[in-house]
């Protein structure tokens, strides 16, 4: 029989170091194809081989044959852009795929009788593996032996929890919830059921963020628009104004080189690839780069209560006795619960900090076990004597007992403890002793949650433990309105789900499902909405969110399901994380508004030339120039400032109503400026150079308007960039150079009015868009009201 095909079902020593190679060498590895990043030369390629690169070699190949030299100034920038878009990129691949590397999935496998610890991607067919609670299955495999619960949400989109036993399937990309097992892997690697899922779904063209739409449409815009407006330049130069093959070329070039946003998308593409290297370095790992932009406009923060306020570790404070125990029958309970507690097998938090208080005892008999799971709130073992629970008194106790009992366990809950109970089960539910947990609040968590009230970001506690004990804790690192909390065991159905996102805070007793419903309907008022979890109990709200983080020190699942892991579980972190995505989006917002404005002025101007046959005034070396102070230089020296205010509205909508009144105001004044050298007789050299310095003085007032507020820095960089730009006009072999040289008395005079009109005209546009909005509001609303009164 063929060794690959004889499947060890019943050897739990696992696969000799023979057949693990045996296996690899015959590709029967679960390494994935693809490691979802770029290499080296695909970078190259995707920064050298790009649409506007070859527009521009072609620009530049028709300049070398018209003999226009001076008009390749624009090829250096172009260069240069793709130089450093190679060089950031490959930097932060490198740091990326580090951190990754330190980050990636382990699984303990039996080989040679012999437990070791290897990452998933190097295990191999026929493999026995152990799984534990959180982790996520590594491949598709059978139980050989042990029995687990398992969740299927992430494949199957439901949220029941399913037992696995021996001979059951296990599905690859599920997780465990609860129990131990021994599996046998059945198919691994693209043979796997979650890699076929995933191979399916990327035939579906992912949805990207609303940024990268924006700045995709205008790009495809331009594109498309720049070969006919080109060509019919071109074309009207030679047929109708009569110009030479060389001068035609140049005035085409003039106009094309204005409408190509040659470094916008270099741009998203940098600030999303340094912010990702920058977060890195601080031990913060993104699976999606598309989080930061999501994370940069976040309206509410959900939080679980451990493991992002409190740390991981528990202690345990006191056993304490029910109503009407005596001191000797709490004593003989607590020796009950140190058995019942080397009985079960739970390895949470809590059963971990029970161990280290009861002393060691001999486990119970039992005749069927089941592990604490966050939909019963309990763990349950069977004995000949009886059957015991441990867990959530509320959800144990019969109304009456736990009437009896409140005053005692709120006492511990308002002070921000977990209580458990530990009850036997007859005719009658009846405590045997309540036992009351803390956890650490952790380090720096009050200053981060400040730090969010401070940027207008809305925190829910959603929490298993009790409301009051969840309320207090939240109240301990000062988040807003934490008095203010459910019972989610009241709340039974979606709509009173919708209703309490509204009214309350702190989310006490809430089940996994219940976490993922408010999530969504938070998501349903409107609210983008950002999810920390470290449990598999977590990772159905999180799957929800916009955009989802786990902790390190979580379980595997959590980790693999998040879009952000905080590799060294400090929510700290998450300060950072929300000012770098934020500082990348104000400039990626800034910066595109600078492309546009350039953008949109030189397609109206060149569809005015056509309409006019007038000729375009400006040449290539000139729009390099005024590109290079008002765009390039700014965009760059503004985007090292830390700027952590949130942007609000729609991306690409708030883009072009700032850029728009600057965009019409060029082209309005150098259109005039055409027209008035037309009758006045003004040379085509001087309307040129008069042009140039118009569309400058138009492009320093929007670099003024979009770095709003201005503050000393920003002061600096606008002021840097004027005397560059004067600097570039006075010296007469930089002139020469950007062909601003030959400017004469006429043009002078002329420049100078229209200056003055076009800031006066920039000033009375910019009101009007700004005010426009509120006007068409206002009539809406008196439209409204007319309507109702009718």
């Amino acid at each position: 029989m063929d060794p690959l095909n004889e499947a060890p079902a019943l050897r739990t020593s696992g696969l000799t170091d023979a057949e693990v190679q045996q296996r690899r060498s015959a590709g029967k590895t679960n390494a994935l194809p693809d490691s979802g990043t770029q290499s080296i030369s695909e970078i190259v390629k995707k920064n050298v081989f790009t649409y506007f690169n070859l527009i521009f070699a072609i620009i530049a190949v028709l300049l070398i044959i018209a003999g226009s030299f001076k008009n390749l100034s624009f090829l250096p920038v172009v260069i240069a852009n793709t130089v450093i878009g190679i060089v950031q990129q490959i930097r932060s691949k490198k740091v990326l795929d580090k951190l990754s590397l330190l980050s990636q999935a382990t699984c303990v496998v039996i080989r040679n009788g012999e437990e070791k610890k290897v990452p998933t991607d190097a295990l191999v067919l026929d493999d026995v593996v152990q799984l534990g609670e959180g982790q996520q299955i590594p491949a598709d495999a059978v139980v050989v032996s042990g029995r687990v619960s398992v969740n299927e949400s992430l494949l199957t989109g439901e949220a029941d929890e399913i037992e696995k036993n021996a001979g059951d399937a296990l599905k690859s990309g599920s997780f465990v919830v609860n129990g131990k097992c021994l599996a046998r892997l059945t198919h691994v690697g693209k043979d796997s059921y979650a890699a076929k899922l995933t191979a399916k779904a990327k035939q579906m063209q992912e949805k990207p963020s609303e940024i990268i739409r924006g700045i995709e449409l205008i790009i495809k815009v331009a594109g498309i628009a720049i070969i006919p407006i080109g060509l019919t330049l071109f074309i009207e130069g030679l047929a109708v104004n009569h110009l030479t093959f060389a001068e035609a070329i140049t005035s085409t070039v003039g106009a094309v080189i204005g409408m190509i946003p040659e470094g916008l998308y270099l741009l998203v593409t940098i600030a999303l690839a340094l912010g990702a290297m920058r977060l890195a370095k601080q031990q913060i790992l993104l699976h999606d780069m598309r989080s930061i932009e999501t994370l940069a406009g976040v309206d509410v923060l959900c939080v679980d209560k451990t493991g992002t306020i409190t740390d991981n570790k528990m202690k345990v404070l006191e056993v304490f006795a029910p109503e009407g125990l005596s001191e000797d029958g709490l004593k003989r309970n607590e020796r009950l619960l140190a058995q019942y507690v080397a009985t079960v097998t739970d390895s949470n938090a809590t059963m971990k900090a029970l161990r280290d208080y009861c002393p060691q005892s001999t486990a119970l008999q039992v005749s069927s076990m089941s592990p604490f799971t966050s939909k019963t709130k309990y763990s349950e073992i069977r004995t000949a004597a009886g059957v015991y629970r441990l867990g959530a008194p509320e959800i144990l106790l019969e109304p009456s007992t736990f009437e009896r009992n409140r005053a005692a366990i709120e006492a511990r809950a308002a002070k921000g403890c977990r209580v458990l109970a530990l009850v036997t089960v007859r005719e009658r539910t009846a405590p045997l002793l309540f036992v009351s947990l803390e956890n650490s609040i952790r380090k720096n968590a009050a200053d981060t949650f400040a730090f969010f009230g401070e940027q207008g970001v809305a925190i829910k506690v959603i929490s298993g433990d009790n409301p009051l004990t969840v309320s207090r804790i939240a109240a301990q690192v000062n988040i807003p309105d934490a008095e203010k909390y459910v019972d989610a065991t009241t709340l039974k159905d979606d709509e009173m789900i919708r209703e309490a996102v509204g009214e309350y805070t702190v989310f006490g007793r809430v089940k996994p499902e219940q976490k993922k419903s408010i999530v969504r309907a938070l998501k349903a008022n409107g609210k983008r909405v950002a999810m920390t979890g470290d449990g598999v109990n977590d990772i159905l709200a999180m799957k929800e969110a916009d955009c989802s983080i786990a902790m390190g020190a979580g379980s595997d699942a959590a980790r693999q399901a998040a879009q952000v892991v905080l590799l060294d579980s400090d929510f700290s972190k998450m300060r950072p994380i929300v000012a770098q995505g934020r500082q990348i989006i104000n400039n990626i917002t800034r910066s595109a508004t600078l492309f546009l404005y350039k953008n949109m002025f030189s397609m109206f101007l060149a569809a005015f030339s056509i309409i006019t046959a007038f000729s375009y005034p400006l040449k290539p070396s000139q729009v390099s120039l005024v590109s290079g102070f008002n765009i390039g230089v700014p965009a760059f020296l503004l985007s090292l400032e830390p700027n952590i205010r949130k942007q609000e509205g729609q991306f690409l909508k708030r883009t072009l109503l700032t850029a728009l009144p600057a965009s019409l105001t060029s082209f309005f004044s150098i259109a005039a400026m055409v027209v008035f050298g037309h009758v006045f007789q003004i040379s085509d050299m001087d309307v040129g150079v008069a042009s140039t310095y118009l569309l400058a003085v138009v492009g320093f007032l929007i670099l003024r308007n979009v770095s709003k507020p201005m503050n000393l820095y920003r002061t600096v960089v606008i002021v840097g960039c004027m005397v560059g730009f004067v600097v570039c006009a006075c010296v007469p072999m930089l002139r020469s150079l950007f062909m601003i040289d030959e400017f004469g008395t006429k043009g002078i005079m002329l420049c100078v009015v229209f200056v003055i009109a076009e800031a006066n005209v920039m000033r009375y546009i910019t009101f009007l868009f700004n005010k426009a909005p509120e006007f068409v509001l206002q009539k809406r609303a008196q439209w409204a009201a007319k309507q109702q009164t009718l």
